[in-house]
């Protein structure tokens, strides 16, 4: 739990930097992302020092030679304004790029592409003071600090960063229910945010299982899989990973749609992402196996093919969707809806309310849970008409009382319960041969019935004259005429 103290200390550098005319948010938590870096290199070694002082025995592959003892955090806080700004920009982000090259690390090879934007010695001077003054030895601080600081790219939309709401990200996790030998992916990660969530889950679910040896080697090296195709975002993602104490993670540059995503065929256990849409491709830029699949040009189609290939059989997804994929007319959306229905296991359509991406998108969305079988299995969707997900709706997206997000994860834990749901009700089953007779239609409104109560008015002629004893038009109208003539009288 992250406290008032250390959010106030965190406003407090951006505050510094957006003065300083650094208001990207999307920059600031790049070159914020860059000093913790500098600082967590130091703090490693550190530690590899205070243990090797133990020991007896030597520091294995320092990050820090004692020539380079000038660029370690420690000293670098120390120095004057301007002679800190000129080390950190002419020698700290040269090391850092050659650290990132040496290094098999991919956090450390991210930083490779790291450019210094300070614009000046004080404003540098002063994030660094602030920076140093931040506790986070504790794993769990560091992790809701920088999860605090993504908070912040809610306001960064014009630039084309959409996080997903961290309490829609734990909803899917909650739903898919990772487990400790999975192997875990995210083809589209972003800041990393549905991986650090998987592992927080296996973490608080799976603790007993940590104690055997091949769990802890799997979850500490090959569980975590992400990929994108943007270098600001990996840097980001990478960093988001190591703050949660998920050093081990492959967070990499890979152009998933493109032929270079077919080393991922088969892959993955678990697949959660909310990848971009309302993008569209050149047919030559995308895997020809993926057109084969479905012959389209719109990402948020491509991409479910391309998680249907990377899945092993038996594997499962949880995928944020928008609208137009559940109904879209197109032979591509009837083509990706019926592979979901007829050739694996659609399992579950989770309709979401068009504010949950708001201040910076307004498109209606949806959660789709599918596995994996290449032999079918689709016998009833589950569908659930989400109507709050426990904060307001607009631009402020302030905490409210109502959420149907626990509603959610419980009735989807106990299918069987559902049986008897009526279609009025918020979730109920469709049989397979209902979707198909809709021509795979999977929108809840195709399904939905709304109940109407009747509401009996009054004739005409009673409200023109009244009715039990009540006034009606022509009794109320006599009234204000004679209030008009009293008016008129004290005139």
């Amino acid at each position: 739990m992250l406290t008032g103290e250390l959010k106030n200390k965190v406003d407090k550098i951006w505050e510094t930097l957006w003065t300083a005319g650094i208001s990207n948010p999307l920059t600031v938590i790049e070159q914020l992302t860059y000093l913790l870096f500098i600082k967590g290199i130091d703090d490693q070694q550190l530690k590899a020092e205070k243990k090797a002082e133990r020991t007896g025995k030597p520091v294995q592959n320092p990050s820090f030679t004692k020539e380079q003892e000038h660029l370690r955090w420690r000293n670098l806080k120390q120095l004057e304004p301007t002679e800190m700004f000129n080390t950190i920009r002419d020698d700290v982000f040269p090391f850092i790029k050659e650290l990132g090259g040496k290094n098999g690390s991919t956090y450390r090879k991210h930083m490779e592409g790291a450019i210094f934007m300070f614009p000046k010695a004080s404003t540098l001077a002063r994030v660094v003071e602030l920076m140093d003054q931040l506790e986070m030895d504790d794993r769990d601080t560091k992790g809701d600090m920088y999860e605090y600081m993504l908070s912040k790219l809610s306001v960064a939309g014009q630039n084309g960063q959409f996080r997903t709401p961290r309490h829609i990200i734990k909803m899917m996790v909650d739903l898919t229910q990772p487990k400790p030998l999975e192997n875990i992916a995210d083809p589209a990660c972003g800041t990393a945010g549905f991986l650090v969530a998987a592992g927080e889950y296996i973490r608080d679910h799976h603790a007993k299982d940590m104690v055997d040896e091949k769990v802890r080697n799997h979850y500490q090296k090959e569980m975590f899989t992400g990929y994108d195709f943007d270098n600001s975002m990996l840097r980001i993602g990478n960093m988001n990973m190591v703050m949660h104490g998920f050093d081990g993670a492959t967070i990499d540059y890979k152009d998933s749609l493109s032929s270079e995503g077919r080393d991922l065929d088969e892959k993955f256990d678990l697949i959660l992402a909310n990848p971009p849409f309302k993008g569209s491709l050149d047919y030559d830029s995308v895997a020809s196996d993926l057109l084969q699949t479905v012959k389209t040009k719109k990402t948020e189609l491509l991409f479910i093919a391309m998680f249907i290939r990377a899945m092993k059989i038996g594997g499962r997804a949880a995928v944020v969707v928008p609208d137009g994929v559940l109904f879209g007319s197109s032979n591509a959306h009837k083509e990706v809806r019926r592979l979901l229905v007829e050739e694996h296991q659609l399992n579950a359509v989770i309709s979401m309310p068009s504010g949950v991406f708001k201040p910076y998108a307004g498109v209606s969305t949806a959660v789709i849970i599918f596995t994996k079988t290449n032999s079918g299995g689709t016998d009833n969707v589950w569908f659930y008409d989400m109507k709050a997900d426990g904060y307001s709706l607009d631009d402020k997206r302030v905490k409210i009382d109502s959420d149907d997000l626990p509603d959610i994860i419980e009735r989807y834990k106990n299918l069987d319960n559902e049986v008897d749901r009526k279609r009025t009700d918020a979730s109920f089953l469709v049989p397979k041969a209902e979707i198909v007779d809709q021509n795979y239609d999977l929108s809840i409104n195709r399904y939905k019935e709304i109940e109407y109560e009747a509401v009996e008015y009054d004739t005409p002629r009673e409200i023109i004259n009244g009715k039990d004893g009540e006034p009606g038009l022509r009794q109320l109208a006599k009234e204000r005429l004679k209030i008009l003539d009293e008016l008129e009288g004290m005139v």
